[in-house]
């Protein structure tokens, strides 16, 4: 009998070893081999690189050399194109990639912003110390909603204004029509009829829907922001003949002067803090301000950044708008911010900022402020 029980007891242990017990709950999914896989990169509209030869077909024999030579810099590789003029006069110091900047142009994402606070400005809609709701439990005031670009503070100025409203100032701020004088390449961009199907005003107010913006447009826009409320044509003299005949030409003075405090408060906290702050040169003594954007071009189909600004704040001596195209989330307001910043930096290297201020202390030059 007890040989018996000691065959039995072989004969269980032998069955355990070779039909292990199950395992507990969740073990066998713990145990199982994970696959990792690399995500690629998100892509857009995959026709339009990132990356491109920006400046190669320009013809430059009358831009500033040390302007041209920083903005090309500050591009590299960039697909894109940049303007820099000056806002004390409306002449153009350079244009690289002259085809895009001539263009038809393309939605201005949140550079709307500037001129949708400035409407609301003039229009009493709001003050610098208005709190609008831009969440559940969250308030901001015109400074902080441009320095970190909220696109619910805009849609509710828009809806606030109408449409109406909203585009007597775009286009007298000269969205829609033709920024430059003399320049038979420049096209005028486009600035809806109606309200845009997708979004209304609101969409509009905040990223531009239905708008297409030219660099050119653009760019004198943060020129009549920096010198004050002067809407001046811009003029890209390209002879000997031409340079010697400059002379300003204005195109209408905006009388913006009383709000003008409030919209450069956005734009510096934006630098300084927010979307653009990637623009600041933290070696140089210029103080920039400026505003960036960010979307998707279903009209010229392509990712979008750009970035508008000027320098300095109390004695603006450039101003400048930069235009990103490509298919990767590279491509972006904050990074054509740096291309700014790259820009900036390149000039105060050049001593191009003293140069200016020294040239403009003439009598009877007119402040930025």
């Amino acid at each position: 009998m007890r040989e018996l029980t000691k065959a039995t007891v072989a004969v269980v242990l032998a069955m355990l070893c070779a039909f292990p017990a199950p395992a507990a709950p969740g073990a066998l999914k713990a145990a199982k081999p994970i696959k990792r896989t690399r995500r690629a990169p998100a892509r857009y509209h995959g026709g339009v690189p990132t990356f491109a030869d920006s400046s190669g077909a320009d013809i430059t024999a009358f831009d500033d050399p040390i302007v041209r030579q920083a903005a090309v810099e500050g591009l590299g590789r960039y697909n894109g194109a940049v303007v820099a003029v000056d806002p004390n006069t409306g002449r153009i110091l350079t244009i690289v990639n002259q085809k895009i900047a001539f263009g038809d142009g393309y939605i201005p994402c949140s550079t709307i912003k500037p001129t949708i606070a400035l409407a609301a400005l003039q229009e009493n809609v709001i003050n610098r110390d208005t709190m609008l709701k831009v969440g559940r439990r969250k308030y901001m005031n015109l400074t902080e909603a441009m320095a970190h670009s909220n696109n619910q503070f805009f849609e509710q100025l828009g809806l606030r204004m109408g449409f109406d409203t909203v585009s007597k100032y775009a286009r007298l701020l000269g969205l829609g029509e033709l920024a430059g004088y003399n320049l038979p390449e420049e096209h005028p961009g486009a600035f809806p009829m109606q309200p845009p199907v997708h979004g209304g005003v609101a969409r509009m107010s905040s990223f531009g829907e239905g708008i297409q913006m030219t660099p050119l447009q653009l760019v004198s826009l943060a020129a009549a922001f920096a010198n004050g409320g002067t809407l001046y044509y811009l003029q890209y003299p390209r002879s000997v003949d031409e340079q010697q005949a400059f002379a300003p030409r204005i195109k209408r003075e905006l009388h913006i002067e009383q709000d003008l405090p409030e919209l450069r408060e956005g734009m510096l906290a934006a630098v300084l803090y927010g979307t653009g702050k990637s623009s600041f040169d933290r070696g140089g003594d210029e103080t920039p301000l400026g505003k960036t954007g960010t979307c998707d071009d279903h009209i010229t189909p392509s990712r979008i950044g750009w970035f508008v600004t000027y320098a300095d704040e109390v004695h603006p001596k450039i101003a400048l708008a930069v235009l990103l195209r490509g298919n990767t989330r590279r491509v972006k307001g904050p990074t054509a911010a740096t291309v700014a910043g790259n820009i900036y930096r390149r000039l105060r290297e050049q001593n191009y900022f003293a140069t200016v201020t020294a040239a403009n202390t003439l009598p009877g030059e007119k402040s930025g402020h």
